[in-house]
Parts: structure tokens; C-alpha cells; sequence
């Protein structure tokens, strides 16, 4: 007997279909994020000018995408070595300019054209695609964008953000799956505001006004995504967990929540907040990453929090489409490709933990009263022989196992990364 049987066998004395649960888990699309690879630089600006509206990266490890053709390298290096279904994650500042397409515009003036090179890369590879309007490192942050008192700055945003509808509905159209917009500003006050209703008025007006711009909701999902502060505006941000968790509620034919679990105190657990949001809310979104004390976006490990949120998502039935996962990390002090599968392969293991749990027997150990053998059945399950099933998604899927593919992103440093100034 090998280990996939002796495993198969444990799992089927709990009640437990390891077959089901691989099945289950090689279909569902998780969206890797094409930020990682470049520390958040985009390809509309200049590179070396610093980041804006909340966001930093640390760090200076070599081998940095700086073209598209270097990233999408990168990319491909990336999908030979995880497992599942992954979709591409894009931000508007990730635009191709070219002469086929007229060359460089600015983000009120983005058309699907400048995304056609990504369309090509995912239609090639299979992979649907999501997006997201970039409010963020940009001259015409004021700082503020949507929440802006000025209303050239506003109407700037909001044809930066109708733009994005459009090219949302193109790559949705062009790639056959839906595609999630998620908007997020990182708007706010570094120190106490004398106005915090003014903005989050202006706020409001602009995301209606963004969504006013035609689109199919079947193909284009738009978010709202709420944070509690970010770098120079620690005191107050206009998109409030409130602001946008109500935005949604009030708006449920054209706009879901988004959560990223960086975005909330550090005692606060997204997992908690997940059954929350479906007992109300036909779909959610969520940005899963690490924070460390607050929204850092270390890598996403293979930790209780991480296990927690895809235990959430299985037992509240997420995976029938409930529940759009996209990865958010950016970590600058480590080899980029490794910090990508290492996110990828935990949180696909993550799933394939909570897929592997008798969640029926336990909520009835929950129901009755019995919350002794459900402490003691949750504990036995942490040391049941996950990595050998693990180990058969990944063969089945046609990728390396745990110990087999850092050595193929080590090779690459040295033939590729290491060659990039």
C-alpha cells in the first residue's frame, strides 16, 4: 500500500472522501496577482518613483520584473509550479503601451486595447482574469481620489474607474469567466480630520458614478474593498469597513464586499467574518495575505489564520461560486518567484485541509452540545496525513512536489534573475 492509500484509508475512518475532496479542489480558481513580480510598479510610470496611497514594499532582493515580457517570463516560471486553477490578477497600472496601440495614455484614457497582450497571455494559458483600478501612485492623487473635495481630481478617478468597467467586460468577454473589479482608494488623513462626512459623501457619489458605466453583471463583479489605515492616513480612511460593507449592502445588484484580511485591527479575524457576510450577501470577495501587526502583506503561510479562512469558505459553501479568492502579498527581501508559489501552494493547501474535514459530524457535535470531542476531533485532525494527499493533488496535477520545486526557481535566479541590473 503507498502513503496516498494508507492516507485515503485514515480519512475514510472519519467519514472523510479524499477522492471528492481532490476533485473538488483542482477546480477552483484562485487569482495570483501580478504585483509581486515588480513590487508594485506597473508599467504606466516611472519605475523609480516611490509608491503612493498606502503602499510600500521592503526590501531590495534582485531580479525584478521590469518590462512585460519580463514578468510574464516570470509568470510562466510561477504556473509550471503550482497546482489548481489559478486566474491572473491585474491593476490598471499594469497597461502595454506600444505603437500598435497608440502608444502611452493616462489612466482616465485606458481602453481594453492596452490589456490585449494580457488577454493573449491568458487565453494561452487557460486563465481567466481579474482586475483592479489603480487609485494609487499617481500625480493626480491629491492625495485624495474619489473622496477628493476637488472635483477635477474626482472626475479624473471616476474616468479612471468607468474605464476600468470597460476593460473588465472586455477581458470577462474575451476569456470566457468572470472577472472581479475590486476598487479600493486609499483615501484618508494622517492625522484627525476636521471633516470625516464630506469624503465619504464624495465617495460615495464617485463609486455611483463608476458604476453607472454600462456593464453585464454576470461577467463583471465590482467590489468595494474597505481598509482601517494605511501609510500617511493612520488617523481616519474614507472606505471604512462601515462605508463599505454598506455600499455593498445597499448596492447588491451591481457591487459584492471585498475583504482583504490585512485591512482590519490585528485582533480581528476575517475567518469570524466570513459566515457574516453570507448570511447576507449571495457573494463576497476576499484578498487573502499575512499581516504582521498590521497591513504588511508578508506571504501567505500555512498558518491557523489561513487554514481558519478556507475552513470558513468550504463549511459555508464558498466554493459553489459564493466565495471569489484572489492572493494580495508583495514581499521585496526574498526571491519574488519563490514568495509567489509559496503563497500559491499554501493557501490551495489550506484548502485542501478544510476539504478534509468532517465538517457535517462536527457541527452536529456543535448542535448537540458536545464542544469536548469537537475540541478534541479538531485537534486529532491537525495531525492526520494532510501532506500525503497533498502530495497526490500535486502529482495529479502535473506539478513538483513540496521538496522538488525550489530548486527549479533557483536555477532560474541563477540563469535569469541574476543577469537583471
Amino acid at each position: 500500500m503507498n502513503v496516498y492509500e494508507y492516507a485515503k484509508e485514515r480519512y475514510a475512518a472519519l467519514g472523510i472522501d479524499t477522492e471528492a475532496a481532490l476533485t473538488a479542489l483542482r477546480v477552483v480558481p484562485v487569482s495570483l496577482h501580478c504585483w509581486q513580480g515588480d513590487d508594485v510598479r506597473g508599467f504606466d510610470g516611472d519605475p523609480s518613483k516611490p509608491l503612493t496611497g498606502g503602499i510600500q514594499t521592503t526590501g531590495s532582493y534582485p531580479g525584478r520584473a521590469r518590462t512585460p515580457e519580463e514578468l510574464m517570463d516570470d509568470l510562466d516560471v510561477v504556473l509550471s509550479l503550482i497546482p489548481g486553477t489559478p486566474k491572473m490578477n491585474l491593476h490598471a497600472s499594469y497597461a502595454i503601451f506600444n505603437r500598435e496601440n497608440g502608444g502611452w495614455v493616462d489612466r482616465d484614457k485606458l481602453e481594453p486595447k492596452h490589456f490585449q497582450p494580457w488577454v493573449d497571455f491568458c487565453r494561452a494559458r487557460g486563465l481567466g482574469c481579474d482586475f483592479n483600478p489603480t487609485f494609487f501612485s499617481h500625480e493626480r492623487c491629491d492625495p485624495l481620489t474619489l473622496s477628493s473635495p476637488n472635483e477635477s481630481t474626482r472626475r479624473f478617478w471616476i474616468d479612471h474607474g468607468r474605464a476600468c468597467i470597460r476593460i473588465s467586460q472586455y477581458l470577462a468577454e474575451q476569456l470566457g469567466k468572470p472577472c472581479i473589479m475590486n476598487i479600493w482608494t486609499g483615501d484618508g488623513c494622517k492625522d484627525i480630520p476636521g471633516d470625516r462626512l464630506g469624503p465619504r459623501q464624495c465617495y460615495r457619489d464617485s463609486i455611483d458614478a463608476i458604476l453607472a458605466e454600462p456593464f453585464d453583471f454576470s461577467k463583471v463583479r465590482p467590489c468595494v474593498e474597505s481598509k482601517v489605515f494605511g501609510i500617511g492616513v493612520e488617523s481616519y480612511t474614507a472606505g471604512s469597513s462601515e462605508f463599505s460593507l454598506l455600499y455593498a449592502a445597499m448596492h447588491r445588484d451591481k457591487c459584492i464586499p471585498l475583504m482583504d484580511n490585512g485591512h482590519y485591527h490585528p485582533t480581528e479575524m476575517v475567518s469570524d467574518k466570513i459566515s457574516a457576510l453570507l448570511a447576507f450577501f449571495p457573494e463576497i470577495a476576499l484578498h487573502v495575505t499575512r499581516p504582521v501587526r498590521w497591513d504588511s502583506d508578508h506571504v501567505v503561510l500555512f498558518d491557523d489564520e489561513t487554514r481558519e479562512i478556507a475552513r470558513e469558505i468550504v463549511r459555508c459553501g464558498g466554493l459553489n461560486g459564493r466565495v471569489d479568492i484572489a492572493l494580495d502579498y508583495f514581499d521585496a527581501s526574498i526571491n519574488r518567484l519563490a514568495a509567489w508559489v509559496t503563497g500559491y501552494r499554501n493557501f490551495q493547501k489550506a484548502l485542501l485541509f478544510a476539504l478534509l474535514q468532517p465538517n457535517g459530524e462536527l457541527k452536529a457535535m456543535q448542535d448537540a452540545g458536545n464542544f469536548t470531542k469537537l475540541l478534541v476531533t479538531q485537534e486529532r485532525l491537525k495531525t492526520m496525513p494532510l501532506g500525503d494527499v497533498w502530495d497526490e493533488y500535486c502529482r495529479r496535477c502535473g506539478k513538483p512536489l513540496d521538496d522538488e520545486w525550489f530548486p527549479v526557481v533557483e536555477q532560474y535566479e541563477a540563469d535569469v534573475l541574476s543577469k537583471r541590473s
